[in-house]
């Protein structure tokens, strides 16, 4: 997708494939009008359309040749007061699979083509809508999985990180025009003293600092963290993962080896997607046996998991204490880190004085819960660095990482009394990199690839 393709009309479906109470198809560019009229009537017996104002909803048909296709409404937004900046019409039908495809398909046909992915959203940085930072808070609000992360991108959305990115930017270039003046104009403009610029770029790094601050937390968020729950047959793995989903998503039973593969789910952990893997239970078995091939396909899923794991949930029963078995496993694991040693079925457990601190819960009673969740959370968040107001993403961190690089190569310019036409290069490019945040400089490829990512129909 080549977002600097025009303003030729586009149209996508933007809503999710499948059914449902209501489908959308979006329409943008300079005929979406020229599309609708030839799709939209207000009645199936009047072949006049009314005018179209900006803002308004319209009910009607959507027809093909004036055969009704659905009866839908139709909102009306015109340019540059549109979220692509252009005209644009949405056309909201029942959500049946057949009745959207359809509809699409008319617009298709009378003159559309179809959007790619992120082209909505291309398009509305294009025409100043949005910048980059907002854009990614967008595709970040579509994938957010916690309600901390939700309430994050939503901040940027609102422009809390463009409006710090664009401040930081308006004081280097303020900065950088008084050296540029003092070294076009020397005769006019007196030389900014070394003390005086140093001192203004120590503030700039500090102010990029507690923006990277956040760096950690924002990765969590956005990405999560793998843990897994292993352990021995008939530990009580499944029956704890439904426990810390709260919801019976693996099947429970008193056979041994009834986990043959490995389920995953999200849980929200303080704001953290905690990706959540139950696994078939570890045990030596013959492969070579039939009855025992499938359990074994299993076991060696669990493995590969365990090597790809951030934390591992290393679970036994309480009843029958740390067998051989289990010592077993936990030696071939000694060499990991992050393991959580857990104690299950606390409820039918009576005498546990024996056993060494370790979590200990119980699934059917909802006991112990907590304390496993915050013994993961101190584990997620044992390297984080100080909290920020500010969320980020990996291509915004390196551009920060590169502009306070540059700064600090010019604040050693300073200290060393290097010309200030060189200090000034360190400068612009810090400029450039702080520009890139909010897409005010920045390449095809880095747009194009920010959008790629989005769906279409968005």
């Amino acid at each position: 997708m080549n977002i600097f393709s025009g303003n030729d009309t586009i149209a996508a479906i933007a809503t999710p494939v499948g059914t449902g109470g209501i489908g959308i198809i979006r329409i943008s560019g300079s005929d979406s009008q020229g599309v609708i009229e030839k799709i939209f009537t207000s009645c199936l017996n009047d072949q006049n359309l009314p005018e179209l104002q900006a803002n308004r909803i319209y009910y009607g048909w959507v027809h093909d040749n004036f055969q009704p296709i659905d009866e839908a409404v139709l909102l009306c937004f015109r340019s540059p007061n549109s979220f692509t900046g252009e005209d644009v019409f949405e056309i909201q039908c029942h959500g049946g699979i057949n009745i959207v495809q359809k509809i699409l398909k008319l617009c298709l046909e009378n003159g559309a083509r179809l959007a790619g992915p992120g082209e909505f959203s291309g398009r509305a940085f294009m025409n100043g809508k949005l910048d980059l930072s907002k854009a990614e808070a967008v595709l970040d609000l579509i994938h957010a999985r916690t309600d901390r992360f939700s309430q994050a991108s939503a901040l940027n959305l609102s422009g809390r990180l463009a409006g710090k990115i664009n401040s930081l930017r308006t004081e280097l270039l303020n900065l950088l025009s008084i050296i540029t003046a003092a070294i076009d104009f020397p005769e006019e403009v007196d030389e900014p003293g070394y003390s005086r610029i140093q001192q203004r770029m120590e503030v700039l790094v500090n102010e990029i600092d507690s923006i990277l601050a956040g760096s950690v937390s924002s990765n969590l968020m956005r990405h999560g963290v793998k843990a897994v729950i292993a352990g021995k047959p008939n530990a009580g793995k499944s029956s704890l993962f439904n426990a810390l989903l709260d919801m019976q998503r693996a099947i429970v039973t008193e056979i041994p080896g009834t986990t043959r593969d490995i389920i995953q789910e999200s849980v929200d952990i303080n704001g953290i997607p905690l990706i959540l893997t139950d696994t078939a239970g570890l045990r030596d078995l013959d492969s070579n046996s039939q009855q025992n091939y499938i359990e074994s396909l299993g076991i060696n899923l669990t493995k590969e998991a365990l090597e790809t794991s951030d934390i591992i949930i290393y679970l036994y029963d309480l009843t029958l204490g740390m067998t051989c078995e289990d010592d077993k496993v936990l030696e071939s694991l000694k060499n990991r880190k992050n393991i959580l040693k857990v104690g299950s079925k606390l409820d039918i457990a009576w005498d546990i004085t024996h056993e060494d601190p370790v979590i200990k819960v119980s699934a059917k009673n909802k006991t112990g819960l907590t304390e496993l969740k915050e013994a993961i959370l101190t584990i997620v968040l044992s390297n984080k660095e100080t909290d920020s107001e500010f969320c980020t993403n990996l291509r915004q961190q390196e551009c920060l990482q590169r502009s306070r690089e540059f700064l600090t190569k010019a604040i050693d310019g300073c200290k060393n009394k290097d010309p200030q036409d060189l200090i000034s290069i360190d400068l612009k490019s810090a400029l450039i990199s702080l520009g890139e945040i909010t897409g005010e400089v920045v390449s095809d490829e880095i747009i194009n690839n920010i959008f790629s990512n989005f769906c279409i129909g968005k």
